[in-house]
């Protein structure tokens, strides 16, 4: 268990994964190749160019942040691609090793480029910080117990890639909708990060999901029974941070310059 836990860049929690990054990369470069090849590709050239743009910014911001903090060893085997969906689904997810698709159905609530940026940020926050990793690990100890579930997904192709693809959320309405409250926060924070030190600026954010908010519709749902954060409490969370981000945003400002 000890051999198991990780720090999380930017917020230096504790988490358990016992399911190696290289096993994880593998199993999602294969998903990700066959939900491709089962979901209709946009030929908007437009909406391409803007997400692979936004999403370069982002990767080389990432790359910068963990080269800084001495942890380019977590980036090793990455291989980022980013795609757009035809879709109405407002959605979008990255899985780990940085394959990234957006659907259509959400470019209209990001409205512009610093609003995908936000999404972006949010979704390869989800990778950096090994969510995915961590809630199979999770779950594999529910059903099976750490030492059986660590040898299962060694073993059982298959199972790993459900729950790759739960962990994301891909068939889901909304992409992150299996991760828990704590891991969406925690994106949204790296993801507010990244995004400031790509040059994106980190008041877009609450604009965002302010417009996602009436996108969806407000759930019914209490938060204490919810895997994601109220709007409310989302937004909120993202106008606390906003001084911390904003001395990234400033600092990439100065590079640019």
């Amino acid at each position: 268990m000890v051999a198991a836990c990780t720090s999380v860049p930017v917020t230096g929690r504790r988490q358990v994964n016992f399911i190696p990054a290289s096993t994880m990369q593998s199993q999602s470069f294969s998903a990700y190749k066959e939900f491709l090849t089962q979901n209709k590709l946009s030929t908007n050239q437009d909406n391409v160019a803007l997400v692979r743009r936004v999403g370069q910014r982002i990767q080389a911001a990432v790359e910068q942040y963990m080269a800084e903090k001495n942890m380019s060893d977590r980036l090793k085997g990455f291989q980022w691609e980013f795609n757009v969906v035809e879709s109405k689904e407002v959605n979008a997810w990255c899985m780990p090793g940085g394959k990234v698709v957006v659907y259509t159905g959400i470019i209209p609530v990001c409205k512009d480029e610093a609003g995908l940026a936000v999404v972006m940020g949010h979704e390869i926050a989800h990778a950096i910080a090994e969510h995915g990793a961590e809630r199979a690990s999770q779950t594999m100890m529910v059903q099976a117990g750490m030492t059986v579930g660590a040898v299962a997904v060694q073993q059982n192709n298959t199972l790993t890639n459900q729950l790759i693809l739960q962990a994301v959320g891909v068939g889901t309405q909304l992409g992150l909708l299996k991760y828990s409250r704590l891991h969406e926060s925690e994106a949204d924070k790296l993801g507010l990060i990244f995004a400031a030190l790509a040059g994106y600026d980190p008041a877009e954010a609450p604009k965002f999901w302010e417009r996602m908010q009436l996108a969806t519709g407000k759930s019914n749902t209490p938060e204490y029974l919810s895997t994601h954060p109220s709007h409310d409490t989302r937004i909120s969370d993202l106008k606390k941070w906003q001084a911390e981000a904003m001395t990234y945003y400033n600092r990439s400002k100065e590079k640019m310059n």
